[in-house]
This record gives structure tokens, C-alpha cells and sequence, in this order.
């Protein structure tokens, strides 16, 4: 068996603290079992490597989203990356074409798709393991997991058995199943109850195949089977729904149930029903506010005073101030306030924009709070469309440029005009202020030469 998880997504929902840059399941405000605190990313792959799964997954993410995942769960962990965004299906075919022409997988093994961000507890990846057999047992092109529901929600999607096609597991290496009859997208509550009166399920966007299934139905398609063509012809991949292209057109689907805990955490009311403590940065939360969360990544304090029911927000992208059972309006809300993200996550460490201006004649300025972690470096690189200046705040490193090597600390000032090739390893962690002066500052305008220091050190000596 192997995993495909799908990383993707703006998590617009969780503003501001996530962006484009940085979705929801890279924020760390849960807590692992020694009080850390970790990203729901972090928990799964905690939960993977406790289940014995984690050696078999891979991550299908956005190029957006590669630094991210290194920094959170290590330089070794195994992605295939998208050339550009589409939707689940050309994401999860070029993650099957990885895995047959590149990892030379067999097309008999059972692959199976989940999302990066579940909030479930152990059992749930024992159901996820059990898959495999009941694909084989029921004959199925594909096998779906559906949580058994608490209550008639509106916020999922269902899927309904059909009547009379359920077969009872054995309690131990034979699990239980049903073919499934149909599947109905987010209804209304009394729809919803009456679904769960004919032992519907919700969708939880777990589903398994053969390798072979998908592969043949890419050669069915036209579409290519070896991946560095697939990568080559990705833009013409249809930007269509995994759910759309294949589940719904599927002709024997099985599904089995799991009847423990599973959250989709995508909006503030439901994270804050996870998150330990209400206070998370500097800030103060009177006694009277109850049912009352203040998440403050700012360095100025924020104060919150008899107000109940809400979440209070800041980071550099801005500061939400919501009720929580109004969360959910946000996405819809935030559509005229799209810009760039204000903070980034990277391998290396991570970034703020304190200030942007614009001039009248266009040019802009741009300045940046970046720390760097010990032994860790940026790449060598160049912009042509901007200047640079940076103010060593804290800290020593090594910085290479155009081929020097030379040793910074506190108070040095380093100019690198556009086209100056440049690289910074901190000794200690690091923090600079980067001041952008140019036509377009966008990151973008990055041109990466090397990215290993020993490379980038042979490089200033040859």
C-alpha cells in the first residue's frame, strides 16, 4: 500500500493567519502529546509514523507549498510537486505516474488518497490500513472510508450504501463494507437526517484504487503515463475534481464505515474546539470573556475585555475580530482584501513584511524582518529587477557574495545591488532587516544557482 497525501489549498477561512503561502494545515496552534505546539500537517505525520504508514506516503503539494512542508517535517520528506495549480485529479494523476514510472511501484499495489489535514485519532489510519482488503474482497475499482455521523450536518458531503449490500466484518483482518448507491453533496439538515436514517456516511475524501485502475485510465484518456512527460503536459491536464473525473463515473465503488473521531478543522469555530489553551501570543483575556480565543502573532499586545463567543486574530496580514458562529463567512468576506501574504514559512526560517510603499514614478520599497535558524542557509541567487540592503540585527553568519566569502555579525550592512549573486548561512540564528528597492518586488524575482552550502563555499573558492 501507499499513501497519496494532498496538500493544497489557501485555508482562506483561517485568515489572517493563513494566506496563500501558508494554509490552514501549516498553522501550529494544536499540541502533541508533550504539550508541543505542532500544525496539523506535523499531526498527521506524527500519526502516520505511530501507525507504521509514514515510510509508505508522499506528498502531492503546489510548488507555493514545498518550503513549508520541508520546514515543518524535514528536507526528506517525499513530495511530488505540481508545475502549477489545478484541482485533485491532475494532482493525484501526477502523483500515480510518480509512483509507476519513477518509483517502478507495481500496478497490483492498492494506492490510496487522503487529505493532509484530518483531525482523526488512531483508529482511523487502522481503517485506512484495511483498505487494501477491501478492495479485494469486494471486487471494487474503488474504496472510500465514511464516517459514521453524529448528527445531520450540513457542512459535508454524504455517502449513501446500497440497501442490502452491507458485509459484516470479522472483528479482526476482515473488515466490514457496503457498495455504495450514490453520493450527495452538503444538503440541507432534514435531508441530511434523513440520509442518516438510510445509514448514509460523510465523505471524508479517503479513497483507495489500484495502481493499474488509474493508470489505465490515463492511457484511456490519451493522457501520459511516464511522469516527466506528465509534468511537461500538466497545463493540459482538464482542471477537474478527483471526485468529478473518476469517483462519480466509477462502476463498483465500496465503502467502509469508521465510527471514531474525524474533524474537518477549516474554520475557526472548529479549530478553537481543539486548541488547549484560548490565549496564544502577547495579549490579555479578562475572565468575562468565556468561549473566547486570542491567537496574536504580532509583537504588540492585544487585549480582549468581556467579550464571549469570539476569536481574535492578528498576524501581519491583518486582524479579525468574529463571532464564531459567523467564521465560516469569511472567505466571502476577505474577496476585495486579497494582496501578498505578509508572512512566510520557509526551510530556512522564516519572514515579515513590515512595510511596503509605492512611489508616484512606480518604483517601490519594501522592507523585511527575516530570521534565519542556525545552520541553515538561503540559496545563492540573484534578482535583476531590485537592490538590496541588509542590516545584520542579531546573530553570525557567513555570507558568500559574487564569490567571497566572508563573516557578518550584528551591525554589518551588506549592499547587493541587482545581478550580484548572494548567499546567507547563519552560524547562529540569525535575524536581518532586508530593505527592497526596485521596479517589481515580487518573489519571483529570484534566479537560484546553488542551494547547498558546500556547494555555494566551493563555488567562492574556485
Amino acid at each position: 500500500m501507499r499513501l497519496v497525501l494532498l496538500s493544497g489549498g489557501s485555508g482562506k477561512r483561517l485568515w489572517p493567519l493563513s494566506n496563500d503561502a501558508r494554509s490552514k494545515q501549516f498553522l501550529p496552534v494544536l499540541e502533541d502529546p508533550a504539550g508541543v505546539q505542532e500544525s496539523m500537517v506535523q499531526r498527521v505525520w506524527r500519526q502516520l509514523a505511530d501507525a507504521g504508514l509514514q515510510e509508505q506516503a508522499c506528498i502531492a503539494t503546489s510548488k507555493s507549498q514545498v518550503e513549508m512542508i520541508h520546514a515543518q517535517l524535514g528536507q526528506d520528506t517525499p513530495i511530488v510537486v505540481e508545475p502549477q495549480r489545478r484541482d485533485t485529479f491532475p494532482a493525484i494523476a501526477l502523483a500515480a505516474a510518480y509512483l509507476y514510472s519513477v518509483q517502478g511501484v507495481s500496478l497490483e499495489e492498492t494506492i490510496v488518497v487522503l487529505p493532509v489535514d484530518p483531525y482523526v485519532e488512531t483508529g482511523f489510519y487502522r481503517t485506512i490500513a484495511s483498505l487494501p482488503q477491501v478492495l479485494g474482497d469486494s471486487g471494487a475499482d474503488l474504496a472510500l472510508i465514511g464516517v459514521q455521523p453524529t448528527y445531520p450536518s450540513e457542512k459535508y458531503g454524504y455517502i449513501v450504501p446500497r440497501s442490502g449490500s452491507a458485509v459484516a466484518g470479522d472483528g479482526g483482518e476482515k473488515p466490514s463494507y457496503s457498495q455504495v448507491s450514490r453520493f450527495q453533496e452538503k444538503p440541507r439538515q432534514e435531508e441530511a437526517a434523513a440520509l442518516i436514517e438510510q445509514a448514509a456516511l460523510w465523505n471524508c475524501g479517503v479513497f483507495a484504487f489500484k495502481l493499474d485502475y488509474l493508470i489505465n485510465l490515463l492511457i484511456a484518456m490519451e493522457l501520459p503515463i511516464q511522469y516527466d512527460e506528465m509534468v511537461r503536459q500538466y497545463a493540459k491536464l482538464p482542471m477537474i475534481s478527483f471526485d468529478f473525473q473518476v469517483v462519480e463515473r466509477a462502476q463498483q465503488i465500496a465503502v467502509t464505515p469508521y465510527a471514531g473521531e474525524w474533524r474537518d478543522l477549516g474554520t475557526w469555530n472548529t479549530l478553537t474546539e481543539e486548541m488547549r489553551h484560548p490565549l496564544m501570543g502577547k495579549g490579555i483575556l479578562t475572565e468575562d470573556s468565556r468561549n473566547t480565543h486570542l491567537i496574536n502573532e504580532l509583537d504588540i499586545p492585544v487585549v480582549v475585555v468581556g467579550l464571549s463567543d469570539v476569536v481574535v486574530a492578528a498576524s501581519p496580514d491583518g486582524i479579525l475580530v468574529c463571532d464564531k458562529s459567523a467564521s465560516p463567512r469569511i472567505k466571502e468576506v476577505l474577496k476585495p482584501l486579497e494582496g501578498r501574504p505578509m508572512y512566510e514559512q520557509r526551510r530556512w526560517g522564516h519572514y515579515r513584511i513590515i512595510d511596503h510603499l509605492i512611489a508616484e514614478s512606480g518604483d517601490e520599497v519594501l522592507t523585511k524582518r527575516v530570521a534565519i535558524r542556525s545552520g541553515c542557509n538561503l540559496s545563492y541567487q540573484l534578482h535583476l529587477k531590485r537592490n538590496e540592503i541588509w542590516t545584520i540585527v542579531s546573530g553570525e553568519g557567513e555570507l558568500v557574495q559574487d564569490g567571497e566569502l566572508r563573516r557578518v555579525v550584528a551591525g554589518d550592512v551588506v549592499r547587493i545591488p541587482a545581478g550580484s549573486r548572494h548567499s546567507l548561512r547563519a552560524v547562529t540564528n540569525l535575524e536581518i532587516i532586508e530593505v527592497q528597492s526596485g521596479s517589481e518586488l515580487i518573489e519571483e524575482d529570484i534566479i537560484r544557482l546553488h542551494m547547498d552550502w558546500q556547494d555555494i563555499v566551493l563555488l567562492s573558492r574556485s
